[in-house]
């Protein structure tokens, strides 16, 4: 039995390897390809066992084995784990998620390094904000790779997004195909959920810009707390070179501020800040003012509306001055963008009432959408939302609140609502409101049947805002997702 244990601990220590080692073999000429899904794994991969939210890949280090992966990562000293691991070379870690952003920028020749990366995160703006970067970018005469919520586009594929920020393997292909596309810039929107499991870890950003933050994924984070604790991971990874982009007029910017070591943008409404926004006028079709830095000045004229586009503005001119843009550079670049999908677009019909489609699916984003909006309405200001299932619970009376305070009617309806009730969501919803038995107030679950009734009840100058899905182009109900686009179902109707 002695002898048995020697023997198996010396065939244990045979096959353990370090992560250095595994490095240098994912960079040689002919590399194993990196899966952390045990389901895609083939003969010859470097398998990496990451702790999910749903699924822990530890559990499937046997059935990978079979399948004839090579190279086992993990981070388990489980005594089934390590004698499954035995059969072939291992490494253990200490996080298997780091460790996967490191040998997936590793297998496809570290193409971080050879970008500018600039990254924005926070609860809203960051699509806006990386649309604007962007047109930035394009307008001076350079490429810039773009990974976000609406597109990830490395000039040689351009593709709807399936979530705000891919995994890494997926990151590390996409910035290959940029570099090979003679690409110098990239932006990606940071969400709370991959900044927390990693994704972002094995880039190193040249500046990163925090929008807001606000109630929502406290389905995933729990706490508010939790929530900007993995917003401020993404400013505790810049390096002292770097430079951190900041909302002055948001309280959780002061603690991002006390947790990096990175050179601080400051940017404001009309505040003591290092960019600020002045002489601010509005109309129904376009926003203009003057953005100042430092001694500079110049004027930006936009068809974004409201006062938080005004500060995604900012923040987007944050990240371009960090990287060498001049102001009058940058401020014509963001007055170049006319559209950003799903956030406040017009949709074009003859007909004497404006219907517009938007992404706010939280309470905070539909109370500034609907203020923005509720000035430039001579009409009536009527609203469509829903929530979400499987999502934060929470901002769903809190949605109803605000839809009640500020417009003058409303509908409600489903949103993807996934494997939730689609009339309990609602039901949830109503609850918020004070006086659910207004004849300004109906739920009808059916979005399609909901959009064709916001229409039909729309008069001369009123605004209709359809909100919740903006961009998407699918509806999740149940187990399935069906074609559903906002945008085609409200021309269906308009058109007729």
């Amino acid at each position: 039995m002695f002898v048995a244990t020697l023997l198996f601990l010396y065939k244990i220590m045979q096959m353990k390897m370090n992560l250095e080692t595994l490095i240098e073999i994912v960079c040689s000429d002919n590399p194993p390809d990196i899966c952390f899904d045990s389901r895609l794994v083939k003969n010859g991969d470097c398998f990496v066992a990451v702790k999910g939210t749903k699924s822990d890949g530890h559990n499937f280090i046997d059935s990978v084995i079979q399948a004839g992966a090579k190279y086992i990562v993990c981070q388990s000293d489980n005594k089934s784990v390590i004698a499954a691991q035995s059969a072939i070379p291992f490494v253990i870690v200490p996080d298997t998620s780091k460790t996967l952003s490191v040998l997936t920028q590793a297998r496809y020749g570290y193409p971080a390094r050879k970008l500018i990366n600039l990254a924005v995160t926070g609860t809203k703006g960051k699509t806006t904000v990386t649309f604007l970067v962007r047109s930035v970018i394009e307008n001076a005469g350079n490429k810039c790779g773009l990974i976000g919520t609406v597109v990830c586009d490395t000039y040689a594929n351009r593709s709807a997004a399936v979530m705000t920020t891919p995994d890494s393997l997926q990151i590390a292909k996409m910035q290959n195909e940029m570099v090979h596309n003679h690409i110098k810039y990239m932006v990606i929107e940071a969400s709370s959920h991959a900044l927390s499991q990693n994704r972002l870890s094995a880039i190193d950003f040249s500046a990163a810009a925090f929008t807001n933050l606000s109630g929502d994924h406290l389905d995933y984070h729990v706490t508010e707390e939790n929530y900007l604790a993995a917003k401020t991971i993404l400013f505790e990874n810049l390096s002292s070179d770097s430079f951190a982009v900041l909302n002055k007029q948001s309280p959780h910017s002061l603690k991002i501020a006390s947790k990096t070591k990175a050179k601080i943008l400051w940017y404001g409404i009309e505040a003591q800040a290092d960019i600020i926004a002045e002489d601010i006028r509005a109309d129904s079709k376009h926003t203009e003012f003057i953005i100042k830095y430092g001694s500079d000045k110049a004027r930006i004229n936009t068809p974004l509306l409201g006062r938080h586009n005004i500060s995604n503005h900012l923040a987007a001119a944050g990240l371009c001055l960090a990287v060498g843009f001049d102001l009058q550079t940058v401020a014509d670049g963001l007055s170049a963008l006319k559209l950003v999908p799903g956030r406040l677009e017009k949709i074009d019909f003859d007909g004497d009432f404006t219907v517009l489609i938007d992404y706010a699916h939280t309470d905070d984003a539909l109370k500034n959408v609907l203020m923005t909006l509720k000035p430039l309405c001579k009409g009536k200001l009527r609203v469509l939302f829903g929530c979400g299932g499987d999502r934060d619970r929470t901002k769903r009376p809190r949605m109803a609140a605000v839809a009640e305070q500020l417009a003058d009617f409303i509908v409600v309806s489903s949103d993807n609502p996934r494997s939730e009730n689609p009339k309990a969501i609602i039901d949830e919803i109503v609850t918020g409101f004070k006086n659910p038995s207004s004849s300004n107030i109906i739920t009808e679950p059916d979005r399609e049947k909901a959009i064709k009734m916001i229409i039909e009840s729309a008069g001369k100058d009123d605004i209709v805002l359809i909100a919740g899905k903006g961009h998407e182009t699918y509806q999740i109900i149940g187990d399935k997702t069906i074609d559903f686009s906002d945008i085609e179902i409200a021309r269906k109707y308009l058109c007729r």
